[in-house]
């Protein structure tokens, strides 16, 4: 992929705002900020429009809680289909972190996470997607 450059004029207060996101962030420099911000736009547009993406289901809970485990099995296996890996993560004696990595249209990955997350035992639950590039 090649670099394009070009130039962009801003009003005062938002170039102080971009430094302060630049240096709260820790990028290097406006580029990378700029970059960033347009990347997660595209994301937040692939996913409204329903287009083919990627992402990560975490869930926690406490593995004693009746039929969980077999409720987050048979959904998963609901999905199988944009389902591409799970792992499973022991945080202490009772609680546990399940990590699912998926890739599918946006709306059926959000289908399933809020399927997950709704499941009575979950203490929480978050997905994040990015387009597949």
């Amino acid at each position: 992929m090649s670099v394009v450059r070009f130039g962009v004029s801003l009003e005062k207060e938002i170039l102080d705002e971009l430094d302060d996101f630049v240096n709260k962030n820790h990028f290097s420099n406006r580029s990378q900020a700029i970059r960033s911000l347009i990347s997660k736009k595209l994301v937040v547009k692939d996913w409204e429009e329903n287009q083919e993406v990627a992402g990560a289901i975490s869930l926690v809970y406490d593995h004693h809680k009746r039929d969980l485990l077999n409720k987050l099995a048979d959904m998963q296996h609901d999905f199988f289909d944009i389902i591409l890996s799970a792992q499973h993560f022991h945080l202490d004696h009772d609680n546990c972190l399940e990590i699912i990595a998926v890739k599918g249209k946006a709306f059926k990955i959000k289908e399933l996470a809020d399927k997950l997350i709704a499941i009575k035992g979950i203490q929480h639950g978050t997905l994040s997607m990015s387009n597949k590039q």
